[in-house]
């Protein structure tokens, strides 16, 4: 598995975890309290140059990890059409494509590591009233780095419906898919059971 590091060093790279955080926190908010469609249309060209900044090397690494967002932008959309507020549905669907566009923004310029240490400190209080919060720092870990694999499958299972038929891919891979993603939590679980991580039993 590999992170969802960025391949190229930008200088975000070199601001804290914490902050990068805190401002997607804070732009998230926002973003949900925005209601105007021009509104929503400059906040995604701002999060575009973000991701052309860097270069094109940069950019093409963020947008095919946006790639997965079609499906969703497509439900959302033709439910609003169907219920005959299209306004609402662009809305939503830029408001969407923005907040986890800055996401993957975050994800991208911060190394796995720093994640790790802010939550370990943010969990700080749990250790002191005597619950263990390692199995939240691990879960993280693990969302961060089974992701690109998952992704990865679904370009697979993708590139497959292609080769075999002319439509484009349905509803029909959701099902594979999830099998996929079972299957590797599952072998993973052994992995851990068999390396006694997150035993119950504390030393």
């Amino acid at each position: 598995m590999i992170s969802l590091t960025s391949p190229v060093r930008t200088r975000a790279h070199g601001w804290p975890a914490g902050p990068k955080l805190l401002a997607l926190c804070v732009a998230t908010v926002a973003l949900f309290h925005v209601e105007s469609l021009w509104a929503q249309l400059a906040v995604l060209a701002a999060v575009l140059l973000a991701y052309l900044a860097p270069g094109p090397v940069f950019f093409r690494a963020g947008m095919s990890r946006l790639t997965i967002l079609w499906p969703f932008v497509v439900v959302v959309g033709l439910w609003h059409l169907i219920a005959r507020d299209a306004l609402a549905g662009a809305v939503i669907v830029l408001r969407m494509v923005s907040v986890v566009g800055l996401a993957n923004l975050v994800t991208m310029t911060t190394r796995l590591t720093e994640m790790t240490d802010l939550v370990h400190r943010l969990l700080a209080p749990l250790r002191r009233l005597g619950m263990r919060a390692d199995a939240v720092e691990l879960a993280m870990a693990l969302v961060i780095r089974a992701t690109p694999e998952l992704l990865g499958k679904a370009g697979h299972l993708i590139g497959a419906w292609r080769a075999r038929t002319h439509r484009r891919p349905s509803w029909r891979i959701v099902m594979p898919f999830t099998l996929l993603a079972i299957d590797d939590a599952e072998h993973l679980a052994e992995a851990l059971r068999a390396r006694g991580a997150l035993n119950s039993e504390r030393e």
